[in-house]
């Protein structure tokens, strides 16, 4: 029996139990799918609640979704989340419902779009505002290839406060009518609210009829004299403007469809149809939604549910982690705050993250010194340089995956110029669930390659207070922070700060045959391997080296000359702290007398979500693979035995 007719006997099977594949989904009548986005929306709410991620992004483009999939020929059309956090429902729809409860959990779905996932998944995502530019360059190579098929970008209205969203605009008129872009506009930021009215103006003027009539008005105003040409462009794209608000994308070459109610199926065909048979290109589509839509304990938060842990979906209430030490972007939050009290020149800058980096706590104490610029992190690096050059003392809170958006402006407009903004780098390390796209691997590799850079990491919360006071004292210079995300060891917070000696690090432990030099919060890490290798008749000295740039020559020196192997622990990728420490061995002839030297940093690969603990020991940073690189470079087993004894 063929299989639609298999399907047309099961009048009562759940819509979500016939589809696979959005193939399946096209087989529906249009009457159909306000059930289908009922039951993708209870879907999604249901596999977050088991796995946490990020909720009110994905429920308030559900209707969406099934639109976009009803309408377009995916994946031979190119459908481009921008960031991902919405793209839940999407994986739903997309092959992957009997996986979606592995969300963000080890060997489990990607909390992102992600090409190695599926075929429906033509770009990855993570970061903000790459998705036209990505859908341009599908959009030009099928049009070079003279292939079929469209490219779709779904943006957010956040999204477009980057300037990379704006680079691709500029540059859309190559696609022709190839690209669509979706602007979900889900924080009411450019349209009032929609209705009826401004349903029917989208749906006429992105029809054909309407579209080859304003087509022949314009061939027919280019035939005639310059000035009248002119004043008839600008007559129709500020009329049109007025009644729809798409003046700024018309400018930008769009033609401009909108706004639309995005949660309304019987507004959003029609008009996604007409678009996708469109000649005239590209296209914006300015779709209003909500975010949380359709789930009461997600609109009624203020983050309308942006990002959860599990939670009982009857209630809404998220199941609480145990109470613990205080998180070190809390702890961070609050050394700048004292800082600030005493010091009215501190201002403190983030790139749309005022919650996630503390600073939303520096704002409500001092809400005219901070300041957020929204995605912009090439703007937060030299709007801070700017106010450095003007005596001011900015702190920079970026996350450290973040923070690579701006690193010409590291570069050039700070680091060239030796002005001393100070840099926050939160999320250092590995991050989880988050998985590559989030994990701060590389910020020690290219900051400390950098000249005129103080670069520090906190091993714990009382070394991060001690940090932040630092910075706010440091003005000859770029200086950076990192620490990681997620609860402290619980240490004493200091009373009084203690102002560092820059490039000096600290000895916590003394032995005789092995130092272990640790930059960052492996130092916990460190010390358990230490006891283990004394245990074995191996003393170990352990040094908190605190600063990767610059080093503390003389320490290093010091436990070189005095111990057999040198082991260096850093949370970064290859090219960070062991390479500094490799050169200046070499430089200073520390490897002439047989010296033993070995880095442990991360793999060079990316590493896949999982729980940072699984992380860490899958990249070798734990006390198991620091003890057994040490045995490794003596050629020593755990028993104590040479290599080969028992052969």
């Amino acid at each position: 029996m063929r299989r639609e007719a298999c399907l047309a006997h099961l009048p009562d099977t759940p819509y979500l139990d016939r589809i696979k594949f959005p193939e399946d989904l096209r087989r529906l009548k249009p009457e159909d799918l306000r059930a289908v986005a009922d039951e993708l929306r209870a879907e999604t709410i249901s596999a977050v609640s088991v796995t946490g991620g990020h909720l009110g992004a994905g429920l308030g483009v559900v209707e969406l979704t099934v639109a976009l999939h009803y309408v377009f020929d995916t994946p031979h059309d190119k459908l481009i989340w921008d960031v991902g956090h919405q793209a839940y429902p999407h994986k739903i729809l997309t092959g992957r419902r009997d996986r979606i409860r592995t969300l963000r959990q080890g060997d489990g779905l990607s909390g992102f779009t992600r090409r190695a996932e599926s075929e429906y998944d033509p770009f990855g995502a993570a970061h903000s505002s790459t998705s036209i530019s990505a859908a341009l360059g599908f959009a030009v190579a099928n049009r070079l290839a003279g292939q079929p098929g469209k490219a779709i970008a779904v943006i957010g209205d956040g999204a477009l406060s980057a300037g990379m969203a704006y680079e691709a605009m500029n540059n859309a008129a190559q696609a022709g009518n190839r690209l669509i872009v979706i602007l979900n506009d889900n924080d009411m930021s450019i349209a009032p609210p929609v209705g009826a009215v401004s349903a029917y103006l989208a749906q006429i003027v992105s029809s054909r009829p309407f579209l080859s009539i304003r087509e022949a008005a314009k061939r027919l105003a280019r035939a005639l004299p310059g000035p009248i040409h002119r004043a008839a462009k600008k007559a129709d794209e500020y009329a049109r403007g007025m009644a729809t608000g798409g003046t700024l994308f018309e400018e930008l070459g769009f033609y401009y469809v909108g706004p639309v109610d995005g949660h309304n199926l019987d507004h959003l065909l029609p008009v996604l149809e007409n678009v996708r048979d469109a000649t005239e290109g590209p296209i914006l589509v300015h779709v209003v939604t909500r975010k949380g839509h359709g789930y009461a304990p997600a609109e009624a938060a203020e983050d309308k549910y942006h990002g959860v842990q599990k939670f009982d979906v009857i209630t809404g209430a998220q199941v609480k982690a145990p109470p613990g030490p205080p998180s070190y972007t809390s702890v961070f939050a609050g050394a700048l705050l004292k800082e600030s009290e005493r010091d009215e020149k501190i201002v403190a800058i983030t790139a749309a993250m005022p919650s996630g980096t503390g600073l939303d706590k520096f704002a409500a104490a001092f809400p005219d010194r901070c300041f957020d610029v929204g995605i912009a992190e090439q703007h937060a690096v030299t709007f801070a340089a700017g106010m450095a050059a003007q005596g001011y003392r900015p702190f920079c809170a970026i996350y450290s995956t973040f923070l690579q958006r701006a690193y010409d402006q590291v570069v050039h407009d700070v680091a060239i110029q030796n002005l001393p903004v100070r840099f926050a780098i939160d999320r250092a390390g590995l991050v989880g669930a988050d998985g590559a796209t989030h994990a701060g691997s590389f910020d020690i590799t290219y900051l400390a390659s950098l000249p005129n850079f103080v670069v520090m990491a906190a091993a714990d919360e009382a070394e991060l207070v001690h940090m932040v006071h630092t910075m706010a004292l440091h003005d000859n210079g770029p200086i950076a922070v990192r620490y990681p995300r997620g609860n402290g060891t619980g240490v004493k917070l200091p009373a009084t700060p203690e102002r560092l000696e820059i490039g000096k690090g600290r000895v916590v432990r003394e032995g005789r045959n092995v130092a272990l030099l640790s930059l960052g919060t492996r130092l916990e890490e460190a010390m358990k391997a230490a006891a283990r290798l004394d245990a074995l008749g191996l003393g170990a000295t352990v040094a908190d080296l605190r600063f990767a740039k610059p080093l503390d020559e003389a320490l290093i020196r010091r436990l070189a000359e005095n111990h057999e192997v040198v082991v260096t622990i850093e949370e970064g990728a290859i090219g960070g702290l062991g390479a500094h420490v490799l050169t200046l061995a070499s430089d200073q002839g520390l490897l002439d007398r047989g010296l033993k030297i070995r880095t442990l940093r991360l793999p060079d690969r990316f590493q896949d979500h999982h729980k940072p603990e699984r992380q860490y020991e899958e990249a070798g940073l734990d006390a198991e693979a620091i003890v057994a690189t040490v045995l490794a470079a003596l050629r020593r087993n755990e028993g104590g035995v040479a290599e080969g004894a028992r052969a």
